[in-house]
């Protein structure tokens, strides 16, 4: 079994906010303190639920794809968080539709 870790870098943790593509096309966008590739995300409970349910027919055979649309080795915690929020909505994610984040909430 391998185990895998994260290191900080000399140059420090690389902060990021990513995009998770889903068979369906619907996305989820979040964020990643450590800059982890093997990281896809923590959906609500009930974000899950309706990955889950949209995605029934592919249980068996699942191929999804995450893409780097920002990240910083220097912003704070609270920065990512705003860059998180920022990207929801510019990727219309929270938009029921589109995606799968359920905050902020969408409104049109």
């Amino acid at each position: 079994m391998r185990t895998f870790t994260t290191t900080s870098n000399s140059i420090g943790r690389i902060k990021q906010v990513y995009k998770v593509t889903y068979p369906n096309g619907k996305i989820y966008v979040g964020m990643d303190l450590i800059g982890n590739c093997i990281y896809f995300g923590s959906p609500s409970p009930a974000a899950k639920q309706r990955i889950n349910e949209d995605l029934a027919h592919c249980r068996k055979d699942i191929t999804v794809r995450k893409e780097i649309l920002w990240e910083s080795t220097t912003a704070s915690d609270a920065e990512v968080r705003a860059k998180e929020n920022e990207l929801i909505v510019a990727t219309g994610a929270n938009n029921p539709p589109i995606g799968y984040n359920m905050v902020p909430r969408f409104t049109e």
